[in-house]
Order: structure tokens, then C-alpha cells, then sequence
């Protein structure tokens, strides 16, 4: 039975995350009990992941109320919708987050009746709620992937898109944990995905700790693995999904899809139907996070490029649509024209 690593804690009224930026050399649950503190994780990336992001900013949103006194609900609303826009501002690429955010808004809306007492609880059990059904999405992720595997399989991942950056299963990760279970044979080489180095960090870290055969590779390995035949499926994350099927997720997994396709390796985005956003029409219209020049010039305050370098550093990129063979849902397997069955399996 795999130890899944918990990347938040709720309890004694404080919600606790793990401090992703020192791992694997430090195990840290640090306590959040402001919304302003919650705010900062997910900005400076203290925790990752689109799901991840989308419950903790849920937890944000009871963070924000828990000490409220308002002694009515339109006083309450104002600052329900007012912690709202502060935690929209935390990052722009993932849509989970604002799914999450306007999820809680809605809750809250609807408590009207309620005391404030009510309403405090009803938000808590609201976020609660979100946790727990991540969990219960990724674990069928997982179970829909297994029939386009197969026992040995050999599979490439970029990022983390494991239990790290969820509730539990992780998605991309969700058929690693499921083939373990059901006693396949596989391999899993992680790209170890500059500048941050989820791959290295953390993707190697989980599965390493859960006895899945990985291995870490440089990103620029990952086009010479599929020349040698030592790649089956490539199976990646999303941060966000258009509706024409174009996916944001890590700088890095574009490029992967267009080396899959060349070597003509099955591409597989593992996605839970709350990163589909059918309001986006396409990948243009995704906002792409563009963060520090820090992160590509230095390494745990070590300099390691040229003082006063130029430097580009986009979080995302697009991986255009038809570069993607499936995407696999908890609803089941995604297969072109995705325009038109992104929004049928939305409206089951």
C-alpha cells in the first residue's frame, strides 16, 4: 500500500501546507492562518499544481471569513466577493484556482438564511467538500487510463502532476499508482523540468517513495529516449484546457507533444474536468504566467548566470490540439474532435 506524502493539512482550525520549495531535503508544514498567508503560497509557489492550488484557495476563501463579525449577509457577501478578487490575483494560468474561488462565492451566496456562525461552517465544509472530491477524481483518472496501457509499460512524464500538486493520486501520476496496485511492471522517466525543477524535485521524490521504477532525465534527453525506442506514452498534466483542446501546462510539454508526434508516441493529457474551460475558445487566449528572472539565473542564492543577463521566463506553454492523441478525464477518455467532445462530456 502506497504512503501518499500530503502536500496540505486542515486542522486545529489552521490550514498547514508543505513547504514544495524545500523538498526533498526538508519536510516542512508550515500554518496559514491568514488569508494574505495563503495568498503568498500559492504566488510564490510554496505549493504548485493546478488542483492544489484550486483547494488550498478554497481553504483561502474560509481563511478570509473565519474572524468576519458582518451582521448581515450583504456585508458578508461584499467581503466573500472582495477575498475573491485578492485571491484571483495569486496566479493567472491555472483555471482551478478561479474555479474554486467562484465555487466558494456561489456557496456563500446561497447561505443567505443562515447565521454567521452557519455560514462559516457551511464554507469550511464547502472546501472540505472540494479536497475530497479531488481525490476521488484522480483516482479515476487513473482507473480510465489502464485500458490504453498495458503491463511493462514505458512511460515519460514532465513536471509534477502527482500527489504533490493534488489531493492524492495526482493526475498525470493517477495510472502509475493504479498499474503499482494492480502488480504491473512499468518505467517512469521524469524529466526534471528547469528552471524549478518540479521533475527532479518532486516528481522523482514522490514515485521514488512509493517504489515506482523512476528515473530522472535532463529535459533536453527526452526527444534522444524516444530516438532509442525507450518511450511508450508520454502522459502529461494540464493547468488549463481550451475548448479546442490547446493545453497550458508546464514550460516544456509542448515540446514533448511535438517530439511524440514526430516519433509517433502516444500523447496523453490527464486532466480532471474542472481545468477544462469552455469559456476559453483557445490556447491564445490563456494567460501565461511569466515569473521571476531569479529562478533561471541563480539556484538556492547561487548565481549561475552572467549578472544583468537577459532573461525570458514564460511558467506555461500551449500545446496546440492536434498534438494530442486523448485526454483522460474522470469521466472517461477524451478522443478528437475535441471541440465538439469537450463539450459533450461536459454536459453529462
Amino acid at each position: 500500500m502506497v504512503e501518499f506524502i500530503q502536500p496540505i493539512l486542515w486542522k486545529d482550525d489552521s490550514l498547514y501546507i508543505l513547504n514544495q520549495l524545500k523538498l526533498p531535503e526538508t519536510t516542512e508544514y508550515n500554518s496559514k492562518k491568514t488569508i494574505q498567508e495563503v495568498f503568498h503560497a500559492i504566488k510564490d509557489m510554496e505549493l504548485r499544481g493546478a488542483p492544489l492550488i484550486g483547494i488550498t484557495a478554497a481553504y483561502g476563501m474560509y481563511i478570509g471569513i473565519k474572524d468576519a463579525s458582518a451582521n448581515n449577509h450583504r456585508s458578508f457577501m461584499e467581503l466573500v466577493r472582495e477575498n475573491a478578487e485578492y485571491l484571483r490575483q495569486s496566479r493567472p494560468t491555472a483555471v482551478n484556482l478561479f474555479w474554486a474561488i467562484d465555487r466558494m462565492v456561489k456557496r456563500a451566496a446561497e447561505l443567505e438564511d443562515k447565521s454567521l456562525d452557519e455560514k462559516k461552517y457551511l464554507l469550511l465544509e464547502e472546501a472540505i467538500e472540494i479536497q475530497k472530491e479531488d481525490e476521488s477524481i484522480n483516482r479515476s483518472i487513473g482507473e480510465n487510463f489502464m485500458p490504453l496501457l498495458r503491463d511493462g509499460i514505458r512511460i515519460l512524464t514532465h513536471c509534477n502532476a502527482g500527489s504533490l500538486a493534488t489531493a492524492k493520486y495526482g493526475t498525470a501520476t493517477a495510472p502509475m499508482y493504479i498499474a503499482k496496485e494492480k502488480g504491473w511492471a512499468m518505467k517512469v522517466f521524469a524529466d526534471e523540468t528547469r528552471p524549478y525543477l518540479q521533475g527532479a524535485r518532486l516528481t522523482s521524490y514522490e514515485l521514488h517513495q512509493a517504489e515506482i521504477d523512476v528515473t530522472l532525465i535532463c529535459d533536453n534527453m527526452a526527444g534522444f529516449l524516444m530516438s532509442q525506442g525507450k518511450v511508450d506514452v508520454v502522459i502529461v498534466g494540464a493547468d488549463r484546457v481550451a475548448a479546442n483542446g490547446d493545453t497550458a501546462n508546464k514550460i516544456g510539454t509542448m515540446s514533448l507533444a511535438v517530439l511524440a508526434n514526430h516519433f509517433k508516441i502516444p500523447f496523453y493529457v490527464a486532466v480532471p474536468t474542472p481545468s477544462i474551460d469552455l469559456a476559453t475558445p483557445t490556447g491564445k487566449e490563456i494567460p501565461i504566467e511569466e515569473r521571476s528572472p531569479l529562478e533561471v539565473t541563480s539556484w538556492y542564492g547561487k548565481q549561475i548566470a552572467p549578472e544583468g543577463i537577459n532573461v525570458y521566463n514564460p511558467a506555461f506553454d500551449i500545446t496546440p490540439h492536434a498534438l494530442i492523441t486523448a485526454f483522460v478525464t474522470e469521466k472517461g477518455i477524451v478522443l478528437p474532435d475535441y471541440q465538439i467532445n469537450l463539450q459533450k462530456l461536459l454536459v453529462k
